[in-house]
């Protein structure tokens, strides 16, 4: 919603500067979004008079022009404007003036050999219109070296606010005066609206014709006004819409236009003569059609509000008008609409049809009932004095019903909602300010809403005025009450784990990257989506088309475009939603990332000690880094090779915690898979789903346990068990850590041998286990007995025998 300065002004009588009013609009609830300034912008910019105009020497298309821009002498401006002339009287900038139509700022220059110390304007270069055909031309009594903003009247500010969709009221500059007027920032001008008396009975009738179906037209007021001479709107109405972005067409459409900013009442003008007799508002029927005012043809069915005369459908109902009955230049004969629609079937209507209008972002908010005929009223009179004319009688169809909203309402309401303690003689200005009518003088008020403000329903809704109001710096700051027991946790688990899986691949050197949520049914297909019930009603792009499966296909583009671009060592990840399925327990949260080229976790690109490309260990100790920062048990952690089919069947793994339970997956990515992505290795990727990692168990205190050090030395004793290829050094280290549970403190695979003197079908995997005693030193026999378990149990569980 916009409107300048002057405009509010002509609603609120105030003398507060617009940097005041710009906050206090913001503080109520109206965010301003920008402000407009275009004195400032164009202060450099001065009258001035061409006295000489010469033709250049060295071009045939520039003139050599002196010009007087009331600062003293003349000075040389090279012009290639056509319309540059002796006598004529423009607008001039000096060097130094950033010109907003060009984007450049003016320095002294040499044009074909002459010099030139400044530039004469066109509206287009000041971006004040789309002219750009010459310089502008003012009148000869122009004022030279005058500002030219404050003498064409472009000085006046222009503020911009964002509208909730709860605001209809302020869907217009009276609307927003009378909350600024409420908040002490000056006195609201009603402008009460006469009614003007009509001469002759209107000749047009209406007819709401919705037969059996619930009507979408309550209301629907008419008039004709009779010997208009239609043409340009006074300069004052043409800059004021200019200002706020619209284009001026004609006087009757201006008017409308105007009304709709400044009352918040959309209206719509037929040329009567073009009318074929009575209007009927009714369902358009299938197939039907009409040409816009835009333009364009819209074809209709019956969900759709139209007007229609007795040749076919006229307009769009609170939308948009018809072109075959719009007001030009020869209109003499001019009906005026005011009517009030279903705020539902006009939202619906826009969205079917793409049309986003003035008219229809205010009916499908909701606009004043009781302002349908007034508004009617307001029309005529401007017309009446812009345009002359004879008005006929208004003649309504339907009825415009204004809601009964009587609210209870508790005088301790305020307190007890928002901490604030008004007394009743502010409540009852606040409310009368804002047009609601209070009667009672407590414990208990009667409320009733204006019938501008269809958004109050309840006694919350006018808590809401209040505070908004009188300021929300009135809430005191009140701290919760913390309670003898220690406070609970913010976060989630999930959101916990989240965290700190960011924090653990960033630290390895990835970059946090953000994909689009929507990947191709290709892609889905390719990682195990593609389900029906996961593709999009209405994507936004063919390539997005349905729900992720995984965030790989995102990352992998990802690391591709930065290839394309000269990047090629890339490692990035991604912690997001990933969805399995269309309901609720579907929905995973997994973390993510990629590694390209040569990104390795020990550092990017090309070094001299001969670093290699990324491989499946490198985004394997990424997995298992964000497993364990997140809560995983480091000791349960279980890796088997082999992953899913978008991952080279020989070169990844799977990270578990038992057959059941699959944390994730990591390795080098298919080739096929590559091909199909249009990406190019080496690439290594890794998914872990971070709901599949067990919650730990719950501890009686957060206290961390007591630092428990043993005094005695640690044994470390070396094994080389021989085992069949198939057997995994995995299950080779966890059958030796349960050998003794106690003393075993660690077991790590320190050598792996393949080749002469071991079989062909079997191989050599040596492992150091760590021996810690607590109570007292160990013995000889004491270790042997324990290397002893080691032995036997490595036997049971893998058949694996000591090494000679």
């Amino acid at each position: 919603m916009k409107f300048t300065l002057s405009w509010l002004r002509e609603h609120l009588d105030t003398d507060s500067a617009l940097a005041e009013l710009a906050d206090k609009l913001t503080m109520i609830g109206l965010e301003v979004e920008n402000l407009e300034d275009k004195a400032a912008a164009l202060a450099p910019y001065v009258i001035a008079r061409v006295v000489d105009a010469k033709q250049h020497p060295n071009a045939d298309r520039l003139r050599v022009c002196m010009v007087d821009s009331g600062s003293g002498d003349p000075i040389q401006v090279v012009c290639g404007a056509p319309n540059a002339r002796t006598g004529m009287t423009g607008v001039f900038a000096p060097p130094g003036t950033f010109v907003p139509g060009k984007n450049i700022t003016l320095q002294i220059g040499s044009i074909r050999g002459v010099e030139s110390r400044g530039m004469l304007m066109s509206e287009a270069e000041l971006q004040i219109s789309d002219d750009h055909d010459g310089i502008i031309d003012l009148p000869a009594d122009a004022p030279v070296g005058q500002p030219y903003a404050k003498w064409a009247g472009l000085d006046d500010p222009v503020v911009e606010i964002n509208l909730t969709p709860n605001r209809p009221d302020c869907t217009g500059v009276h609307g927003i005066a009378r909350d600024l007027a409420a908040a002490d920032m000056g006195r609201f001008k009603e402008n009460t609206v006469k009614p003007v008396k009509g001469e002759f009975p209107c000749p047009v009738t209406v007819k709401l014709d919705f037969g059996a179906t619930p009507s979408l037209c309550p209301a629907f007021g008419l008039r004709l006004v009779r010997g208009v001479k239609n043409g340009p709107s006074p300069a004052w109405l043409q800059r004021r819409l200019t200002a706020i972005g619209l284009r001026p067409i004609n006087a009757l459409v201006d008017i409308t236009n105007y009304i709709t900013f400044d009352r918040g009442r959309p209206l719509h003008v037929f040329d009567a003569a073009k009318v074929k007799g009575n209007l009927t508002v009714r369902r358009a029927r299938d197939g039907e059609s009409v040409v816009a005012l835009d333009g364009k043809v819209y074809t209709l069915d019956a969900s759709i509000c139209v007007i229609a005369d007795e040749a076919g459908v006229e307009s769009l109902a609170g939308i948009m008008g018809g072109e075959a009955t719009g007001c030009s230049d020869h209109t003499t004969d001019v009906l005026i609409e005011s009517a009030l629609w279903d705020e539902t079937n006009i939202a619906q209507t826009g969205r079917k049809l793409a049309i986003n209008s003035d008219a229809r972002y205010r009916f499908e908010r909701g606009v004043d009932p009781a302002f349908m005929v007034p508004g009617l009223e307001l029309a005529t009179r401007m017309v009446m004095d812009l345009c002359g004319g004879t008005p006929s009688e208004i003649t309504v169809a339907g009825e415009a019903k204004v809601p009964d909203r009587i609210i209870e309402f508790p005088l301790t309401e305020p307190k007890r909602l928002a901490g604030v303690d008004l007394k009743l003689p502010e409540i009852k200005r606040v409310l009368g300010h804002l047009g609601f009518f209070v009667a009672g003088t407590g414990p208990n008020l009667k409320v009733a809403a204006p019938s501008w403000r269809p958004d109050v329903h309840g006694s919350a809704d006018i808590v809401e005025e209040l505070v908004r109001i009188v300021g929300v710096d009135r809430v005191p700051s009140t701290p919760f009450e913390r309670g003898a027991l220690a406070r609970k946790p913010v976060l989630t688990p999930i959101q916990n784990r989240t965290r700190r899986a960011k924090r653990a691949l960033a630290a390895r050197g990835l970059t946090e990257a953000v994909t689009w949520s929507f990947v191709s049914k290709q892609s889905a297909e390719l990682f195990g989506g593609g389900k029906a019930e996961l593709a999009l009603a209405n994507p936004i792009a063919a390539d997005l088309s349905d729900m992720r499966p995984s965030l790989v296909p995102g990352l992998v583009a990802a690391a591709q475009k930065n290839a394309d671009r000269g990047f090629p060592n890339t490692a990035l990840f991604e912690v997001g939603q990933v969805f399995r399925g269309d309901q609720p327990q579907d929905q995973l949260t997994a973390a993510t990332g990629v590694r390209r080229a040569l990104a390795k976790s020990s550092g990017i690109g090309r070094h001299w000690s001969g670093a290699g490309a990324v491989d499946a260990y490198d985004v394997k100790a990424d997995a298992l880094a964000v497993l364990i920062t997140a809560g995983a048990p480091a000791a349960a952690l279980q890796v088997a090779t082999g992953g899913p089919a978008w991952l080279h069947p020989g070169r990844s793994g799977t990270i578990q915690i038992g057959p059941q339970n699959i944390l994730g997956h990591f390795g080098e990515l298919h080739p096929k898979v590559l091909a199909a992505l249009d990406a190019e290795g080496p690439l290594e990727a890794f998914e872990v789903i971070l709901e599949r990692i067990p919650e730990p168990r719950a501890k009686p205190t957060r206290a961390k346990p007591a630092l428990e050090l043993s005094p005695f030395q640690p044994v470390e004793r070396d094994f080389a068990f021989v085992v069949d290829r198939a057997v995994r050094a995995g299950d080779l280290v966890r059958a030796a850590q349960t050998a003794d549970r106690k003393l075993i403190t660690n077991v790590s695979v320190f050598d792996v041998y393949e080749g002469e003197g071991i079989a062909p079908d079997k191989k050599s995997i040596a492992i150091a286990v760590t021996l810690q005693p607590r109570e007292k030193t160990m013995t000889d026999q004491e270790i042997e007995a324990v290397a002893g378990k080691i032995v036997a149990e490595v036997a049971k569980r893998t058949g694996g025998t000591l090494r000679g």
